[in-house]
């Protein structure tokens, strides 16, 4: 059982307070995310844990950082952009916090950015995807501990092994999230000769995607060579399934996407052999973090953690590392010693591109196995694709 949630819009809780830190005003961080209102709900759950157990493992189980306790304010957006808004505000006014972290949903993310302009506070960003929010109209405020959309599809790209033989159809919500990571992915497929035949775009929700697929079919059926739709949907729906159930094999059509999380992944199980990218599985990894974080992990809660585990607990561990090496905490100082910096997280090396403040950092290239004794498949690791693998444009320029 997570000990620290809190569910509620303004609910304080000290993370495991060390005693002599009492002496020593808190270090207020504020973790902003959906925790009522949709089914993404799990993801924002996996990265407060996350969060959690990374503030305990930076910290050496102190929760205490130069001698002050590190408090965290849970906020719960509802999902919802103002709402979202109003409590980061919230979060940088009355509760005074010295930076804020999150949120879970893109579209919602990119509402809270010109707030961070507004009171002049660092917003690091996770588990947001989108390219967009450490892109033009985001700010110098704002760090992304989270993977990005061109990461996600840089990575899917190699593993596609694109040449001029390669012929995909795209479908993806249409929201900031699905239409960012599809314009990354005609950006990687760029050079390699394939081609991207047709891209369809679904509401949130939708389940139905009869139409979508007789489309793709359609623009797909008649090209020599590999032929493959390409899923990026986040929610709900199983599209993967819902499409392969239409048949698309009986045109030579394959389904490829990229991994999830663990609760989806028994779905996998009807797509063996099927290659992709993903952002974590916990047994990709062979580092002390994610060791610790993997023994942990199963001891508290039974079960190994997830990829949003992961990305709570590498945003968690960049606060600590800021907190250690920053002389002062103001505002242009915590910016100064994060922008270029690096740190150790589940997946290995991140570091803060000092353009953008995107954390760039390795992804996976998985081929799914299916084992009767194991629960979901399994995206078994073919190769870790490092950072420098990925061309991943550069969002905003620093002002």
């Amino acid at each position: 059982m997570n000990r620290l949630t809190r569910l509620g819009a303004a609910i304080t809780t000290a993370v495991a307070l060390a005693g002599a830190a009492w002496a020593e005003d808190p270090i207020k961080i504020a973790l902003v995310h959906g925790l009522s209102g949709s089914a993404f709900e799990a993801f924002s759950k996996q990265a407060q844990t996350g969060f959690e157990l990374g503030i305990e493992y930076a910290t050496g189980g102190t929760n205490a950082v130069k001698g002050r306790p590190i408090e965290v304010i849970i906020k719960d957006t509802q999902f919802k952009p103002d709402v979202a808004r109003a409590v980061l505000a919230e979060a940088y006014g009355d509760d005074e916090v010295l930076l804020a972290v999150g949120a879970t949903s893109s579209g919602v993310t990119k509402g809270m950015l010109p707030i961070a302009e507004e009171y002049e506070k660092i917003l690091i960003v996770e588990p947001a995807v989108a390219d967009s929010l450490t892109g033009p109209e985001s700010n110098r405020y704002v760090f992304k501990t989270s993977r990005n959309s061109s990461m996600d599809m840089q990575a899917q790209a190699l593993a596609l092994k694109p040449d001029a033989d390669l012929h995909v159809a795209t479908i993806a919500e249409d929201y900031a999230f699905g239409r960012d990571g599809i314009e990354a992915f005609k950006a990687a497929l760029e050079g390699s000769g394939a081609t991207v035949v047709t891209e369809e775009y679904v509401p949130q929700g939708t389940a139905d995607f009869t139409a979508a697929a007789e489309r793709m079919f359609n623009a797909l059926k008649d090209k020599e060579g590999r032929k493959v739709i390409l899923i990026y949907i986040a929610g709900g729906g199983d599209a993967p399934g819902k499409i392969q159930a239409l048949d698309p094999e009986r045109y030579g059509i394959e389904i490829s996407m990229g991994g999830h999380i663990l609760p989806v992944l028994p779905t996998y199980k009807r797509f063996p052999g099927m290659e992709g990218a993903v952002y974590y599985y916990y047994e990709a990894y062979d580092n002390p973090v994610n060791q610790w974080l993997v023994e942990t992990h199963q001891e508290r809660f039974d079960g190994p953690p997830d990829f949003f585990t992961a990305g709570g607990m590498s945003a968690a561990l960049a606060v600590v590392k800021a907190l250690e090496e920053a002389p002062d905490y103001e505002t242009e100082t915590l910016i100064e010693t994060m922008e270029g910096m690096s740190w150790e997280t589940p997946k290995g090396t991140m570091t803060f591109r000092p353009e953008d403040h995107q954390a760039l950092q390795s992804m996976v290239h998985f081929k799914i196995r299916v084992d009767d004794d194991v629960e979901w498949a399994i995206p078994e690791k073919v190769r870790i694709i490092e950072p420098g693998e990925m061309n991943i444009p550069i969002g905003r320029t620093n002002d």
